[in-house]
């Protein structure tokens, strides 16, 4: 569990991190987005202890991080964006060397290690050098020195830039199995990746929080009821009919068709109104069948660039995508 309280950071005038709060469960995936200069690398530093707070608590598994660092630092494993492994070692050596740095006892290790190398998938690679790697593996390699002493906490920075996309799937499925155990804090950029692990996602803006929810609540949120793209064979002019006899429906939009015959348009119910069953009686008793139906609401990537202001910002010219 993940406790953090009015937690702020300064650096002379500028505050970095702007007293946030949060709180993540046991068990629970928790994504961290942010753009560059947010806070979010901040954050995540001075959860782990490496930088100290100018206010604020952060309480790790029931331990103060700035009363009791030690017990603290005992209770989570830490995996930054640049995995923090020696090249020029072998796995299992480097696992031994991590194993040693976190005091876990000799008669303890052997059966530890072999369990995290199964959990990462990392057990054929045991006698081979670090250098000779994939990213990917090196990946899991850092992952595993994260897990050693099985910390209740894993905070992950950025596991996911620079691998190919079967490595994601890979890691992505590594994370969930993860979650069954841990409190996951997961950070990255690469947000679709971030809406299928993450049982809730948290967006740090100017060093404040701007939203913080599940993605499907985030989406619900912004479009204030549910909007769905409807394919339907038959005329605009039928399509039209057939539309405006749809009880709860608060609007509807015709896009261009991709398809020769047929309709599209987004439909938008009013808030908390189902329309699907209204929909598609309508259409039936037209004789106007319906194709395709499907969930229109905002992506997570769409939200991201709202709650931060970025989409504004590009459609002002003067937004910077980095």
């Amino acid at each position: 569990m993940i406790e953090v309280v009015g937690l702020t950071k300064r650096y002379g005038s500028h505050t970095a991190v702007n007293n946030i709060s949060f709180r993540a469960e046991a068990g629970e995936i928790l994504g961290f987005l942010g753009s560059n200069g947010a806070g979010k690398t901040t954050t995540l530093n001075m959860l782990t202890g490496y930088l100290s707070a100018s206010e604020g608590e952060i309480i790790i598994n029931g331990y103060n991080m700035f009363d009791e660092p030690e017990e603290a630092k005992k209770q989570l494993g830490y995996l930054p964006d640049t995995p923090p492994v020696y090249l020029d070692m072998l796995v299992d050596e480097y696992l031994n060397f991590a194993a040693d740095l976190k005091k876990i006892p000799k008669y303890e290790r052997k059966e530890m290690l072999e369990e995290i190398k199964r959990t990462v998938q990392i057990k054929e690679e045991s006698r081979r050098m670090i250098r000779n790697l994939s990213k990917g593996y090196r990946q899991r390699v850092g992952l595993a020195q994260a897990l050693i002493g099985d910390p209740p906490v894993i905070i992950m920075d950025e596991p996911m830039t620079g691998l190919d996309p079967m490595q994601i799937i890979e890691i992505r499925d590594l994370i969930k199995s993860l979650g069954k155990k841990h409190t996951v804090l997961l950070s990255s950029h690469i947000l679709s990746e971030v809406s299928a692990v993450c049982d809730r996602v948290m967006i740090i803006n100017k060093g404040s929080i701007a939203a913080s929810d599940t993605p499907e609540r985030l989406a619900a949120g912004f479009v204030h009821g549910h909007t769905m793209l409807a394919r339907i064979r038959g005329s605009r002019e039928a399509v039209e009919a057939a539309l405006s006899k749809v009880a709860f429906l608060e609007s509807f939009d015709f896009e261009p068709s991709r398809e020769e015959g047929t309709q599209e348009v987004v439909v938008k119910g009013e808030e908390d109104a189902d329309i699907r069953e209204g929909l598609f009686y309508s259409l039936a008793d037209a004789k106007l069948p319906l194709l395709m139906l499907k969930s229109n609401d905002m992506s997570l990537e769409e939200i991201f660039l709202q709650v931060t202001g970025q989409d504004k910002l590009d459609s002002e010219g003067g937004g910077d995508a980095r």
